[in-house]
């Protein structure tokens, strides 16, 4: 069986691990995160950034940073991973749905702005597959309505909107280092600053609520309890893995790009022939080959390609269950119908995609459906 995800190893993951076992500090915050954290301020011009044991924590200390109190509101969309809401639904916020664009599983930009009232705090973009939401509209909305951006870039590592960095354009901005992601140690996350006003709350926030980073920077003389915070920081462990990762970060999206172009030209005769939709790209945003993704026509057809893939021994896979409809939120749901997005959660599919993939046999497996 084809795998739908195999995380991969680069080469010097293992001897990082053991390098940080015999630094002695494996806590966090040490030698490997200080290096990571370095490696994206300066290749990406990120003001701020610190290393999380998920992008789930870096969401959470994002609607920590924003003091997102009950009562206030969040606009998002539905069609993303319960994340995204769920950090904010902690703080008591109340969220409101986005449909999805008709081109594209991401938040349909131009209705945000209908979706806006007095109580709203912030606006919390989703880079589906590593593809940029249309920037300019948002922050132009925030700007004028006085709100806060934070840009949920799981999946948006290494992509661009108009030549800047996802995660990189909203206040706030977060990654994804999951085993399923572009670069992984298993699980991991990175927090993104934008907004000078949030740096040093965020490191606060992310030492369990102390000011235990500046002590050890001798900046004061002695550490406590200021703040509200958790336990946000990964291992050295981890951290060092994904050091390695970082180190091999042109080499991996080379191969997964070269795949992704694979897929999106073997497929186009068939796709058509199937009435089946590829991926569609902005003039605004570039791709980082995170995943591939195909639009069906109707859920039997999803249901009938993903067992025809099954039975040639390929795994693939569908989600998201749009949020407004999930088993927690969808009798709290008062909002009106999203059916973008709930087509999104009965058509979208897909396709296995990671390093070391045989693309040949998924393709071939593929092209012999519908005949």
């Amino acid at each position: 069986m084809i795998p739908f995800n195999k995380p991969y190893l680069s080469g010097n993951e293992l001897a990082y691990i053991e390098d940080a076992v015999a630094r002695g500090k494996l806590s966090g915050n040490g030698y490997y995160s200080q290096r990571c954290q370095a490696f994206f301020e300066t290749t990406y011009g990120f003001k701020k950034t610190l290393l999380t044991t998920s992008c789930t924590d870096a969401l959470e200390m994002a609607a920590i940073l924003l003091d997102i109190q009950p009562g206030d509101e969040v606009i998002m969309p539905s069609y993303t991973f319960v994340s995204t809401a769920n950090a904010f639904v902690l703080r008591g916020a109340n969220i409101v749905f986005c449909d999805s664009r008709q081109d594209h599983p991401g938040m349909d930009e131009s209705m945000i702005e209908s979706l806006i009232t007095s109580k709203t705090k912030a606006i919390v973009v989703v880079h589906y597959a590593g593809v940029a939401c249309d920037m300019d509209v948002v922050m132009s909305l925030a700007s004028t309505y006085d709100l806060f951006v934070v840009e949920d870039a799981a999946q948006g590592i290494d992509s661009l909107y108009k030549g800047k960095p996802l995660g990189g354009i909203g206040h706030l901005g977060t990654f994804s280092f999951h085993e399923t992601k572009n670069l992984q140690c298993g699980e991991g996350g990175l927090l993104i600053i934008n907004d000078e006003r949030f740096v040093a709350r965020a490191e606060v926030i992310w030492e369990k609520g102390t000011n235990r980073s500046a002590f050890f920077r001798g900046e004061i003389d002695k550490y406590g309890w200021v703040d509200i915070g958790s336990s946000f920081l990964p291992s050295e462990l981890n951290a060092a893995y994904l050091f390695a990762q970082l180190e091999s970060l042109p080499k991996i999206q080379q191969e997964r790009k070269a795949i992704w172009t694979n897929y999106y030209k073997s497929l186009q005769v068939w796709a058509k022939q199937q009435d089946i939709k590829l991926p569609y790209l902005p003039d605004f945003a570039t791709n980082n080959a995170h995943l591939f993704y195909m639009i069906c026509t109707s859920e039997a057809q999803r249901t009938s390609l993903i067992k025809h893939l099954k039975d040639n021994k390929v795994h693939a896979v569908f989600h998201y269950i749009s949020l407004h409809s999930s088993p927690f939120f969808k009798n709290q749901y008062l909002g009106a119908p999203l059916h973008q997005s709930d087509s999104y959660t009965r058509t979208l599919v897909r396709l296995p995609l990671y390093y070391e993939l045989n693309i040949d046999a998924v393709t071939s497996s593929l092209l012999t459906y519908g005949r």
